[in-house]
């Protein structure tokens, strides 16, 4: 797939599933700004374009295994479901508990059953797992790269992560993991 396809699918699904639908009712007539949206409890609903801009670095193809760490209101689990399709797995974790039941609703009402939102476990990072993610997006400022995330990602496996205010692209490939950066951003913090 060319850059300008994946752009084109990546539009096609932000104007198919609606980010009003997975704001709270006092910002949804906000939602068609570019620009980050509060949730509550300090977390955010990412502005759109940044959105995108991950998407395109992420790469992700249909049949992906994705993990998406911080996913709030489920905008971004549900993005990531209609990318990799009936065939492919999106877990959606979120560290607030009430955060993670309404982004979990949120989620339900588009029918994407290849895709769940759960409560994170606070006391580790991501899902461990030994097949590890084809894709991981982090939608919160880590300070350091993690670890233990960037050993989550399969062969072959792409993570995009903001570390404090830059966008890391991190892939791992036959000879071992390479990270390069990709523009400031600012994101809440990922506890």
């Amino acid at each position: 797939m060319t850059d300008l396809e994946r752009a084109a699918e990546i539009r096609a699904a932000m104007a198919d599933l609606d980010r009003r639908a997975f704001l709270p009712a006092e910002q949804r007539a906000f939602a068609a700004e570019d620009r980050p949206l509060p949730l509550g409890l300090g977390q955010t609903n990412s502005q759109p374009s940044t959105v995108a801009a991950m998407l395109r670095l992420l790469r992700v193809p249909a049949g992906a295994r994705v993990l998406d760490v911080g996913a709030g209101s489920g905008w971004t689990t549900a993005l990531l479901a209609r990318l990799v399709g009936p065939t492919g797995t999106v877990l959606g974790l979120e560290l607030e508990p009430s955060l993670a039941r309404q982004g979990a609703r949120n989620l339900a009402a588009w029918s994407m059953p290849w895709a769940r939102l759960e409560v994170a476990d606070p006391r580790r990072l991501g899902r461990p797992d030994a097949r590890g993610f084809d894709r991981i997006l982090v939608s919160a400022a880590a300070r350091r790269l993690p670890p233990e995330l960037v050993d989550q990602v399969a062969a072959g496996g792409r993570m995009v992560l903001p570390v404090r205010r830059t966008l890391w692209l991190v892939e791992r490939g036959d000879d071992g993991v390479t990270r390069t950066p990709h523009g400031s951003y600012r994101f809440v913090p990922l506890r």
